[in-house]
């Protein structure tokens, strides 16, 4: 077959262009600055998280529902001393900046927010003392002692959020935000008067009943405190029926344990049969 040479070849078709990268959206690449400030420099790898915000209260108070309170507790965890519970209403046009959940500050950071919170919110504080979270277990009085550091402010509240999943019985609306110390500015708020306002009173028991540590761990489980136990047995301040505590207890105070009976024991039983019954053995049964 002969071409020929006056057609034209077929044209090659153009390279597909590489799609570009999608952008990333400006929500997600955005950084508050106070958390930048945190990131270590040359630090990678390090995701920041963002601070608590006023958002929620801000919608509340659009619907005209205020006052709005926060509430949280802190000492679930320890073997000794209370739970303390605190409920905050923030002035919204006097909110003290670095306000976080208790947790993501130092010490000394807690301290100087206290005080400003406590000079610009209305501050309410509640105690649940270990006997009461002997008698109730640490889930009941935790709540108790949140109501009534509700109930304490000084103004009645029409909302409020409390950290965790349980609610209130309150007698406003009342709303359970799980992480909410970390979300919920109100909460934050609140996790850090608790904070605070326990590790005083754990520093108080120390001199009351020295050698335990209190100063230093706030009555947590740490391998000091374990030590101090096995070594001092329980104070009146410990939580008697926290595991390392009750055990505590029946090495250095036995008679105080009462003993438990096995329900999977045997016990022989007698049984008395009367004279008067005759039981024929050749009766064929």
């Amino acid at each position: 077959m002969i071409r020929d040479p006056s057609a034209k070849t077929p044209a090659k078709a153009a390279p597909k262009k590489k799609a570009a990268p999608k952008a990333v959206p400006a929500k997600a690449a955005k950084i508050s600055a106070a958390d930048a400030a945190k990131v270590p420099a040359g630090k990678k790898g390090i995701i920041a998280v963002a601070p608590p915000s006023f958002r929620r209260e801000r919608a509340l108070i659009k619907r005209g529902v205020w006052p709005v309170a926060g509430c949280d507790e802190a000492g679930r965890g320890p073997l000794a001393g209370p739970v303390v519970a605190a409920a905050v209403i923030l002035d919204p046009d006097r909110i003290p900046r670095g306000i976080d959940d208790s947790k993501r500050l130092t010490a000394e950071e807690r301290e100087k927010l206290f005080d400003k919170i406590c000079a610009t919110a209305q501050v309410s504080v509640a105690v649940a003392s270990p006997a009461r979270i002997d008698r109730d277990n640490i889930l009941r009085a935790s709540l108790w002692a949140l109501k009534r550091a509700v109930v304490a402010l000084p103004e009645a509240p029409r909302h409020v959020f409390v950290d965790g999943r349980d609610r209130l019985d309150t007698a406003c609306d009342c709303e359970a935000v799980i992480g909410g110390d970390g979300i919920v500015l109100s909460i934050a708020a609140a996790s850090i008067v608790a904070k605070v306002t326990r590790d005083r009173l754990m520093c108080a028991l120390a001199q009351d009943c020295p050698g335990y540590g209190f100063e230093q761990h706030k009555g947590y489980a740490v391998p000091e405190h374990l030590d101090a136990l096995d070594r001092l047995g329980p104070s009146i301040h410990h939580r008697s029926f926290f595991a390392p505590v009750a055990a505590a207890r029946a090495k250095h105070m036995p008679w105080t344990v009462e003993p438990v009976q096995d329900l999977f024991s045997v016990t022989e039983v007698e049984v008395q049969v009367e004279a008067s019954v005759e039981i024929d053995a050749s009766v064929n049964l």
